[in-house]
């Protein structure tokens, strides 16, 4: 029986060598590798400005900050992905509207936006879940007719474009993800790109205190022993050069790896046609997907709120089949309002987000990553296609 994790992350020879660099040169904190993963991501994106953080979920945290977002503002953000997003609202003190999803693409239903919004609505996050674009045209429209912020949740995003422009280059800021089940990984990471220069320099100066210059600069300026100016309330998001030197690394590689993800996903593709009761990804010309992880929705026949619970108990059979023979599969993620602390201080049931409530009880991530060899494809197709229900 062979094993096939969900996720699998190797590094190369190259990777591993350049670890060393920062560890010899005795600057390990924010420094020259930081700034040239900023630059190799910038030009894979095409974004005129990136800042690397410590993670995604700061560096939400520090746009929403940054543009202003406060106390008793609200922000909408959709009902399904993962908890992050709606988090980064709550530690500013304001609240995250939750806004339900197609069921298609696992992305926010633009139809259902503009209800959301009240005199206290200041911003939007859209979710670009899985690594497919959330139907961005019509969200920044509805945020230019009520003048909304929209900050690009990109978590999943790397490889990711809407008409061959790529998500984290439509809002104010694009906030990305390097955890270790993520296409770029530098164990825990993120990265902000934006278009603005002035954010991006406010945004440098807030992930590292609020500072005016950085410890790099200072040290090797004129006058290391004067310390800078804080002119922002700031924050420790700051990314090691160790762990740039990581991303950096891959980043040589980038096209590569996302190349590999979408050949395997094509073949799942391939194998989901001839079966009934799995439903593929959303594909589309205009959206180009990552493939950050392949999700279908387990769908034996039509889900409604009446038999949900019997088919969520028949996906979670078969999730376990596939365990049981060595594959691990997960639920796409999970559905906001149904999360403990959610439910219980905005007082949710499982049905005021229906869309949502079908994805997270219904969903389906397959393994996929680019080293997955043509023989453990094999062996999880053979397996998928013997499984009867």
């Amino acid at each position: 029986m062979l094993k096939v994790p969900i996720a699998k992350t190797e590094f190369s020879e190259e990777d591993l060598n350049a670890i060393l660099d920062p560890l010899k040169s005795g600057w390990v904190v924010q420094g020259p590798h930081v700034a040239e993963f900023e630059k190799k991501w910038g030009n894979y994106t095409g974004a005129p400005n990136s800042v690397a953080v410590s993670n995604c979920t700061t560096a939400l945290h520090l746009s929403l900050a940054a543009s202003g977002i406060k106390a008793g503002d609200e922000v909408i953000v959709p009902s399904f992905t993962w908890i992050a997003t709606a988090n980064a609202v709550e530690y500013l003190g304001a609240k995250p509207v939750l806004c339900d999803i197609e069921t298609e693409t696992f992305n926010i239903d633009p139809s259902k936006i503009e209800k959301l919004i009240t005199k206290n609505t200041k911003a939007i996050i859209p979710v670009h879940l899985f690594g497919l674009s959330a139907k961005i045209d019509e969200i920044l429209a509805i945020a230019e007719k009520y003048n909304l912020v929209v900050v690009e949740d990109a978590a999943c995003g790397f490889g990711a474009k809407y008409k061959d422009k790529h998500v984290g280059n439509f809002g104010v800021t694009g906030c990305f993800s390097f955890h270790p089940r993520k296409a770029i990984t530098t164990g825990e990471g993120g990265m902000i790109i934006t278009s603005d220069a002035e954010l991006a320099e406010k945004l440098r100066s807030m992930r590292d205190h609020g500072a005016a210059i950085s410890d790099h600069q200072r040290h090797t300026g004129s006058k290391p022993y004067l310390l800078p100016e804080f002119p922002y309330l700031g924050y420790n998001y700051r990314m090691t050069d160790i762990q740039a030197s990581i991303g950096s690394s891959q980043m040589n590689r980038a096209e590569e790896i996302h190349q590999k993800r979408s050949a395997i996903a094509d073949k799942y593709d391939e194998l989901i046609d001839g079966i009934e009761w799995l439903n593929k990804p959303f594909r589309d010309e205009d959206f180009e997907h990552g493939f950050q992880a392949y999700v279908c929705m387990y769908s034996p026949e039509a889900i409604s709120l009446g038999n949900i619970d019997s088919i969520n108990a028949s996906r979670n059979n078969f999730m376990d089949y596939l365990q049981q023979n060595g594959i691990s599969t997960r639920p796409g993620t999970h559905a906001i309002h149904m999360l403990q602390y959610y439910r219980e201080k905005y007082g949710f049931s499982n049905e005021d987000h229906p869309n949502s409530y079908i994805a997270s009880q219904c969903s389906i991530a397959f393994p996929l990553f680019p080293t997955l060899t043509d023989e453990e494809f094999s062996y999880i197709a053979d397996k998928i296609k013997n499984y009867k229900i």
